[in-house]
């Protein structure tokens, strides 16, 4: 009895972000009566409907959050996710790059941070990031992929520039949290992945 809904707990769970594949830590919980795997379908399922959120920003969070942790087969479902909300393959291009400058950024300014010597926060940081001067996606959404990319890499200073450009911008702290949220949501999704 257990089982059988648990599994269909697991189906539903997948068919939220695109996927059909149950992974074997995913068929573990399926098989036992796992009360978790319930709670993660509605963590993901009220994540991804966050109203602070459209359903096309949602799966470029989404997005961010699958190339951060490299899932490659969320990444492919949730850009094919966002393309059918309206995103264009420019937008969901630079969502990748958004993914991948804050993986250098993270480590650059984390280090920066850990080590506080004047040497260090001084010399600037040589990384480019003409990218992040006119974002097809606009300042301030490319500022909250920033913001969940950072945040799941723990780089404190990268978290609190970006929280405080995006107030700046103003983003309401509803909409950051929202999207916080889902960038943690997906990250325990892809743990069962």
């Amino acid at each position: 009895m257990f089982a059988t809904t648990n599994q269909d707990t697991a189906l539903q769970l997948l068919q939220v972000v695109g996927l059909t594949d149950i992974s074997t830590r995913l068929q573990t919980l399926a098989t036992t009566d796992a009360r978790y795997l319930k709670d993660l379908k509605i963590n993901v399922t009220n994540a991804i409907e966050a109203t602070s959120l459209s359903k096309k920003e949602a799966y470029l969070v989404g997005l961010s959050v699958a190339v951060n942790e490299k899932h490659e087969a969320l990444q492919a479902s949730l850009a094919r996710l966002a393309t059918a909300e309206g995103a264009t393959e420019k937008e969901i291009a630079e969502t990748i790059s958004c993914a991948s400058l804050m993986a250098a950024n993270n480590v650059f300014y984390r280090f920066r941070h850990f080590v506080n010597k004047e040497y260090y926060t001084t010399t600037p940081a040589g990384i480019r990031m003409s990218i992040m001067a006119n974002p097809v996606l606009g300042k301030e959404f490319f500022e909250l992929l920033s913001l969940v990319v950072s945040a799941l890499n723990g780089c404190e200073m990268c978290v609190t520039s970006h929280e405080e450009a995006l107030l700046k911008h103003g983003t309401s702290q509803q909409r950051i949290l929202e999207a916080v949220r889902l960038g943690a949501i997906l990250r325990s999704l892809i743990v069962l992945l």
